[in-house]
C-alpha cells in the first residue's frame, strides 16, 4: 500500500519504490511474490479498478485520501483479479490496515466497500455497446487516448492483443557471451543444474528460461557467461552487424547492454565509443563490461547531439542510435509508465529522435551502417523518423539484416491500417503479442557517399 501511494503521490518509479520497500522488509521469497504481484497488478489494472470502485465508493474514488484509494484499489485487485487469495482474508486484511493507519470511520467504510464488492463480484463486468476505444481502454486497463492512437495505427484487433500482451508477465530471457560459451552449451548447463531452458525462437543468442528466480544472483551471471536482456533488445545488435576491428559508436548507451553484445560479436577487437548524457550511468556501462571480461569499450559522458563535436565525420564503420523514446513497448515491465505519458510527450520525443538522427549521420562513413532502435510501438517515434531522414537525406537507403525474415512475417500477420498501401514499411516492428517479447523498433540505414 506504501509503495502504491509513493508512485501515485510523488511520482516514483514503482519498480525502484518496491525494490527498496522489499530491501527493508526482508521477506520470505513466496511473500516477496505476492507483494510484487499486488503492486504491478494493481497499476496495470487501475483505471478497470477504479471504474468499478466508483461505482461502490458514495462520494468517489478520487475524493479518497491516498492510502485510502490505494488500499482499495490492491484489496480489489486481490478479490477481482487473483484466485489464490480468499476474498474474506482480502477483507480482513484491508479492515485491519485501516484501523491501524486511520480511524474506525476509515476502516468502516473500507469495510462497507468491499463486503459490497463481494456481493456485486458476478454483476462487475464491463458494459457491453461501449466504442471500441472505451471498451478495450476499460477491459485491459490502457488510457483511452493511447488505445484510439493504436487503433488509428494498426486497428482495433491489433490494439486489443497489443493491450492484452501488456497485461501479461514478462518472460525471463537471457543472452549468452557467445564471445565465451556457445549457446547449446549454456542451454545444457542450465538444464542440467534444474532449469527449464529452450532456445529463443527470435534472438541468435538469446536462452528462455523457465523457473529462474532471479537470474543476476547465480554465478553464470557474475561470471560473465550469461546477461539478462529482452529477446527483441537483443536484436538490436544483430541488425549492426559489427565485424571485429570495426570502430562503433553507442551513442544512448547506458546501461551498457547492447554495447557489451556488440563488444562480444566482435571478439572483443575493435573499439567501440559508449555514449551517455548521465555521467553517474557511466558505472553502469563500465561494470557491464568488466563484468564480460570486454576491453574494447570506451565510455564517453555528453549529450548525443554534441557528438559532432567530439568526433571526426565519416569516422565510425557502425552507428548505434538507441534512441529516447517513450517507452510504450516495455509496459508489461513498467506498468506506470502507460499512466504516466500523455500525447505531448510522444510528440516533443519524436522531435529531439528526428534533432538526434540527423546530427550522428555525419559521423558515418560511406559504406557504413547505421541503425536507429526504441523500445516503443509509436508511428511517430519509428518509422516516421526514419522515413523523414531518408526522404532529407538521399545519400542514405535502407540496409537488409539478419532480421529480413522476422520482417516477413511480421508483415504477413498483420496489416498497418495507419500507413498507405503504397508504401512499403521501413524497419521492422515488433509488438509485445508477436513473440511475447518487448514492443521494438529496429532500421538499418547503409550510408551510401
Amino acid at each position: 500500500m506504501n509503495v502504491l501511494t509513493d508512485v501515485e503521490v510523488e511520482g516514483a518509479y514503482s519498480n525502484l519504490k518496491l525494490n527498496q520497500a522489499l530491501i527493508q522488509a526482508d521477506l520470505e521469497r513466496s511473500d516477496t511474490g505476492l507483494a510484487t504481484e499486488l503492486v504491478y497488478g494493481t497499476v496495470a489494472h487501475l483505471n478497470t479498478i477504479d471504474y468499478f470502485l466508483d461505482q461502490l465508493v458514495a462520494k468517489g474514488i478520487q475524493k479518497l485520501q491516498p492510502w485510502v484509494r490505494n488500499l482499495l484499489r490492491m484489496s480489489f485487485y486481490q478479490i477481482y483479479y487473483l484466485d489464490r487469495i480468499p476474498s474474506h482474508a482480502a477483507v480482513n486484511e484491508a479492515v485491519n490496515i485501516a484501523k491501524r493507519r486511520g480511524h474506525q470511520g476509515v476502516s468502516g467504510m473500507v469495510n462497507g466497500v468491499l463486503r459490497n464488492v463481494l456481493r456485486q463480484l458476478d454483476e462487475l463486468s464491463i458494459p457491453e455497446g461501449l466504442p471500441a476505444a472505451q471498451r478495450i481502454s476499460l477491459q485491459y486497463s490502457h488510457p483511452q487516448w493511447m488505445v484510439k492512437r493504436w487503433i488509428k495505427q494498426y486497428g482495433e484487433e491489433t490494439t486489443e492483443q497489443i493491450c492484452m500482451s501488456n497485461n501479461e508477465p514478462p518472460a525471463v530471457s537471457v543472452r549468452v557471451n557467445t564471445f565465451r560459451i556457445s549457446r547449446d552449451d549454456m542451454m545444457a548447463t542450465l538444464n542440467e543444474a534444474g532449469y527449464y531452458a529452450q532456445p529463443s525462437a527470435v534472438a541468435p543468442d538469446g536462452i528462455l528460461v523457465g523457473g529462474s528466480g532471479n537470474m543476476a544472483l547465480t554465478d553464470w551471471y557474475r561470471e560473465g557467461l550469461i546477461s539478462i536482456q529482452d529477446e527483441s533488445s537483443m536484436l538490436v545488435a544483430e541488425a549492426v552487424q559489427p565485424q571485429p576491428g570495426m570502430k562503433v559508436l553507442d551513442c544512448c548507451a547506458a546501461p551498457g547492454g547492447k554495447t557489451a553484445h556488440m563488444a562480444e560479436k566482435m571478439k572483443d577487437q575493435g573499439q567501440i565509443i559508449a555514449n551517455d548524457i548521465h555521467d553517474h550511468k557511466r558505472k553502469l556501462i563500465d561494470d557491464q563490461a568488466q563484468r564480460l571480461h570486454l576491453n574494447m569499450i570506451e565510455t564517453a559522458i555528453g549529450d548525443a547531439l554534441t557528438l559532432t563535436e567530439r568526433y571526426p565525420a565519416a569516422s565510425f564503420d557502425r552507428i548505434l542510435l538507441d534512441a529516447p523514446c517513450s517507452g510504450l513497448g516495455v509496459i508489461r515491465r513498467k506498468p506506470d509508465l502507460k499512466w504516466n505519458k500523455s500525447p505531448q510527450d510522444i510528440q516533443d520525443i519524436s522531435e529531439l529522435q528526428q534533432q538526434l538522427i540527423r546530427q550522428v549521420s555525419t559521423l558515418l562513413k560511406p559504406g557504413g551502417i547505421l541503425v536507429y532502435s526504441t523500445c516503443t510501438i509509436e508511428y511517430s517515434e519509428n518509422e516516421y523518423v526514419v522515413r523523414s531522414f531518408l526522404e532529407q537525406h538521399p545519400s542514405f537507403e535502407a540496409a537488409d539484416t539478419p532480421l529480413s525474415p522476422l520482417k516477413e512475417a511480421a508483415a504477413k500477420q498483420r496489416v498497418s491500417s495507419g500507413k498507405k498501401s503504397t508504401e512499403s514499411s521501413i524497419g521492422l516492428q515488433i509488438l509485445p503479442q508477436d513473440y511475447h517479447s518487448d514492443g521494438f523498433y529496429i532500421a538499418a540505414l547503409r550510408r551510401m557517399s
